[in-house]
């Protein structure tokens, strides 16, 4: 985080963190749809995302390596939650090209960093659990608006609250990433 933003105000601050995730994935979800974009805008969209978490000391972002296995085990179980809605839909498994499944990883953890890390931690500073689980939740169903059609975007946000209330029951960050890489790589 820059010093001009450790300097500014918690309720600046987080609506300044806010305001950027929302229009990186604009961005990206813009260039995206562009012939032959795609995975060049998730690959850079996630390492942007990403970016948004940088000064940001890792116990505010949920990251570090306690625990490590119980961590690697919540993910695996957040992952098979939110496979479930597929899992119902459909009975095949869709294979994704090698360079889009390195592009859905990249987005994944690009976007944890930024919403449930960076930005969760912005709102918690600013004003306690609840806002940090509603406001990253709102925030991470708005910037998935322009990229989902609006019968999803239900799904979408369940989702956003699930790997928000792990991230403040837990404390955690490494479940959710784990979690939405998995739930990206198959869905």
């Amino acid at each position: 985080m820059s010093l001009v933003l450790k300097r500014t105000h918690p309720g600046v601050r987080a609506a300044l963190v806010g305001a950027l995730v929302l229009c990186i994935e604009w961005a990206r979800t813009s260039i995206q749809s562009q012939p032959h974009m795609a995975i060049a805008a998730l690959i850079a969209g996630g390492a942007v995302l990403g970016a948004v978490a940088l000064g940001t000391p890792a116990d505010r972002l949920g990251l570090g390596t306690s625990r490590l296995g119980l961590r690697i085990v919540g993910g695996l179980a957040i992952g098979a939650v939110l496979l479930l809605p597929g899992a119902v839909r459909s009975g095949a498994v869709p294979i994704l090209p090698a360079g889009l499944a390195v592009a859905a990883v990249a987005v994944s953890i690009g976007e944890e960093l930024a919403f449930r890390g960076a930005l969760y931690a912005a709102l918690d500073e600013a004003g306690g659990a609840p806002l940090a689980i509603i406001g990253s939740t709102l925030v991470w169903t708005a910037a998935h608006v322009l990229s989902h059609p609006p019968a999803f975007l239900g799904a979408v946000a369940a989702a956003g609250l699930l790997l928000a209330l792990w991230r403040w029951a837990c404390r955690d960050l490494v479940a959710p990433i784990i979690g939405h890489v998995i739930a990206d790589l198959a869905l």
